[in-house]
């Protein structure tokens, strides 16, 4: 008898945490950590990228200490702000990594436009490379933070409609914090180089006399 009665326990808990909401709610959040960590694996990807890109413009512009040094911080303070899925939750930690990885794109775009002075730069095929790599990264940045985005929409939707908010105050799960509209623009515009453009004609030379 006492078996039965914590089957039966057991089967009405489950049916009353199905009808609540518990289990959409632990699927979105779990939505909301495998889209956040593919955001992060796309900022690396474009970290690991900088360094190559520095040392490849440096040679050509070894004059750009200023630019080169602006990168160079800049990558370094992406790298002291930690963030994890847990951490994401608290609305200042993702402002700072908003901060830290917007600061980062506008050193690279400062970077690739100094690029544009040396002919001999843009047409190395490592920098090129290099080029590439970065806009396609900035691309998939662009679709991870994107899916990231819808799914803190849909996880905070549902755990503020009823009655899953009632499951979601008793079990501690609060809205998520969000890309804000503001640095979602700031961080959102790819670097860009038009390889296309001509080179500044040379200064003439001055009449000999």
């Amino acid at each position: 008898m006492k078996t039965f009665l914590r089957a039966f326990a057991l089967v009405a808990l489950v049916g009353f945490l199905s009808g609540c909401g518990y289990n959409s709610i632990q699927r979105e959040d779990e939505g909301v950590k495998a889209a956040w960590s593919e955001v992060l694996n796309q900022y690396q990807r474009r970290a690991d990228l900088v360094p190559n890109l520095v040392n490849t413009v440096k040679g050509y512009a070894q004059h750009e200490e200023r630019v080169l040094t602006e990168v160079t911080a800049a990558r370094a303070k992406v790298g002291q702000v930690q963030i994890t899925p847990e951490t994401a939750n608290d609305p200042e930690a993702l402002a700072k990594f908003q901060a830290a990885q917007g600061q980062l794109s506008g050193a690279l775009s400062r970077l690739l436009v100094v690029s544009e002075n040396y002919p001999q730069l843009k047409a190395d095929g490592s920098f090129r490379d290099l080029q590439a790599q970065l806009e396609g990264t900035e691309n998939r940045i662009t679709v991870a933070r994107k899916r990231y985005v819808d799914s803190v929409q849909s996880y905070n939707t549902l755990i503020r409609s009823f009655p899953n908010n009632l499951t979601a105050k008793v079990m501690g799960y609060k809205v998520k914090p969000n890309f804000s509209v503001e640095n979602e623009k700031a961080i959102s515009t790819a670097p860009t180089v038009d390889f296309n453009s001509a080179p500044a004609p040379a200064p003439a030379a001055s009449a000999a006399h």
